[in-house]
Formats: C-alpha cells, sequence, structure tokens
C-alpha cells in the first residue's frame, strides 16, 4: 500500500478509537472501532450497525486469542451486551474475514458476503501448505525475486490462510452488484469493486451520506494491487480502473467514507481522481522506465518512489508484476524470458512498428 497526498480531503474525526477498547459514534447506530494487526499497517477498521435487539458488524479482524479477547470485551461493552447477529465481511482478505467462522460457530451470527469473497476464503483456508509450491517458486522466479529471497521462499513455511482465519463452516448469505441491505437503521445498495480484491462489497446509504468501503476506497493509501500464483495472467489494474471509474460517478462531496483503514473521511469525489490517477501515473512512469528490458523486481523505483524493505518485498513484487503485466495484456509492452535467471522482462513496444 502507497502513501497518496490526501489533497481536498477533509477528516472529521482525526483520531481513532484505542485499539479494541473504545468505540466511536460516527452517525446514530454507527460505531467505529479498531483492532490490531501483528505488521506495518498495523489496525483494521470494524464498523458495528445497531439492528435494535442485535448488532451487524462489517468486518472481523484477524483469527487469534488477542482478537477473541478484544472482541469479549467490545461486546460486554461498547456494544451494551447485545449479541452480534450479522457479519458482513466485505473481501477475503484475513483482517477482515479472520474471526468471521467464529461468529457463526460461536455466536451464531449469519455470515454475509460476495460469492467470490466466501469461495475464495473458505478455499484459502482449506489449502495449508507447509512448504512453497513448485507453481509460486516458478511464480516467483518468473518476477525475477532476489536470489536470496527466493531461497528463503523454498526453505520456510508459507503464509497461510489458516494461520489466521477461523474455519468457515458451510452456508453464507450472498449479496452482489445492485443489491439493496438493511442494516444500522438503513437501506444500503451493494456495489462491487474489484482489483484489490476480487467481488468487494461497498455499501451506500440510501437515508444519509454514509458509505462502507472497505480497502476499495481507502483515505491516504493505496490498496495493495497484485497478481498472485494463483492466477498469474490475472488483470487487476485493469479491473481496478474499472471499478474505479465506475464508483466514482456514485461520489458526492458530503459521503462519509468509512474505510477498512486510517480515517473515514469527506471528499470523496477528489479521492477517486487521486485513486485513478495514482495508477496511471505509475503506468506511464514504468513505461518510460522499460525503454530496456525489465523484470517486476527492477521496477520498485519508478511504481514506488521509495526504497523497498525486505518486510514489504513481497507486495510489491506482487504490483509491479500486475503493473507490467496490464501492460503487456493491452499491448504496450513486449515479454520475453531471460535466460540467465528465468524472469519475465518487460520492454515498451515501439508503436510506430505497427
Amino acid at each position: 500500500m502507497r502513501d497518496i497526498a490526501p489533497e481536498g480531503l477533509r477528516y472529521p474525526w482525526d483520531t481513532p478509537p484505542a485499539h479494541g477498547t473504545e468505540a466511536v459514534e460516527l452517525a446514530p447506530g454507527v460505531l467505529w472501532l479498531r483492532f490490531p494487526l501483528p505488521m506495518k499497517l498495523d489496525h483494521v477498521n470494524i464498523y458495528a450497525l445497531d439492528d435494535g435487539d442485535s448488532w451487524t458488524v462489517i468486518d472481523t479482524g484477524f483469527a487469534s486469542k488477542k482478537s477473541k479477547a478484544i472482541w469479549a470485551e467490545v461486546m460486554a461493552g461498547p456494544l451494551g451486551g447485545k449479541p452480534v447477529s450479522r457479519v458482513v465481511v466485505t473481501h477475503h482478505h484475513p483482517d477482515h474475514v479472520g474471526l468471521a467462522g467464529w461468529f457463526q460457530t460461536e455466536h451464531g451470527a449469519e455470515l454475509v458476503t460476495t460469492r467470490t469473497a466466501w469461495l475464495t476464503a473458505r478455499m484459502l483456508t482449506l489449502d495449508e501448505q507447509h512448504t512453497a509450491s513448485p507453481e509460486a517458486l516458478t511464480f516467483y522466479e518468473r518476477a525475477g525475486m532476489a536470489p536470496d529471497l527466493l531461497e528463503k521462499r523454498r526453505a520456510e513455511r508459507p503464509f497461510n490462510f489458516s494461520d489466521v482465519v477461523a474455519p468457515l463452516p458451510v452456508g453464507f448469505t450472498r449479496i452482489g452488484q445492485d443489491d439493496q441491505i438493511t442494516m444500522g437503521g438503513r437501506v444500503w445498495d451493494v456495489h462491487i469493486g474489484n482489483g484489490h480484491a476480487p467481488e468487494h462489497a461497498t455499501f451506500w446509504s440510501r437515508d444519509d451520506n454514509l458509505v462502507i468501503a472497505g480497502d476499495q476506497i481507502l483515505s491516504s493509501i493505496s490498496p495493495n494491487i497484485g497478481v498472485y500464483p494463483t492466477e498469474p495472467m490475472a488483470d487487476p489494474i485493469g479491473d481496478w480502473l474499472e471499478a474505479c471509474e465506475r464508483l466514482a460517478l456514485l461520489a458526492e462531496p458530503d459521503h462519509l467514507v468509512l474505510g477498512g483503514h486510517k480515517l473515514p473521511f469527506t471528499g470523496l469525489p477528489k479521492r477517486m481522481q487521486q485513486l485513478i490517477e495514482n495508477h496511471h501515473g505509475g503506468l506511464r512512469r514504468l513505461l518510460d522506465h522499460i525503454d530496456t528490458p525489465k523484470s517486476a523486481s527492477e521496477c520498485f523505483a519508478p511504481l514506488f518512489k521509495r526504497t523497498i524493505g525486505e518486510g514489504e518485498y513481497g507486495l510489491a513484487l506482487v504490483e509491479a508484476v500486475a503493473h507490467l503485466s496490464h501492460l503487456y495484456q493491452t499491448g504496450l509492452a513486449s515479454r520475453e524470458l531471460r535466460e540467465e535467471d528465468g524472469a519475465w522482462v518487460y520492454q515498451r513496444r515501439d508503436r510506430s512498428d505497427e
């Protein structure tokens, strides 16, 4: 995820709630909670909507003993002892779906999400791997991963969804584009995003100015958009740009956007312009950089404009692959395998030859 200057945005709340122990009321019946994450992006925002005799919770945080303990405090404290009867998951990433299955099995909650989010999360929780798969190692080699890091990937146990996502039982309620859902005394239109995660749900209130955006729309960072070994010829950049252009048509200046990370904000039309231009600008810089053939790992500088450390390397690599592959699939770049290291190298096409 990359920082973007938040020009033209306003933050009505400049101080987030303390991790897990506090709640901020953003609107009648809408609470903002924040749970800790053990990574550089050290939090996830969770929203609780008052349905009268129970709560609907938007996203859940990682599955861990710490998160469960925090939820116990939240339900006894800010949620006033009322049960969580429904969990709505915006997308399949672990910080959002992590405890959804626990809420189902331990609290009898209904799980509501998109079909792709549910299928992907359930598949990944069942696919536990103790060593990196041959397909994953080939993918990293094709991306030009630094040799020392590639050897570490060969030797170490890879990250597994099941490490931080509770088992998902069979059964969920599906939502999709143009559906409506009632939460917190409001009717919300469902609009689907893509790019950061396939079939990512966002919710737009018909009764006031609230938008629950998950990671599709964030205030001061751009969500990671990557290509992974599971679908090496995916085009999430194309998916992202299409979704942003479509969602931008819904944006109003007074929308209060509740994202999955960072602060709630207003100024959504400007933010959509920024998110779209961020990737167009990255693609333009990348085209200039690949006048001579480059692998994905050799393209960090023009894309991110900062030094990438080992902790960020994996996310940077898959995002570089995504941008290069978009240029390749849209005919702006060619690619070929480099003999010395087996990496795909991409080069700007000379359109004058066409």
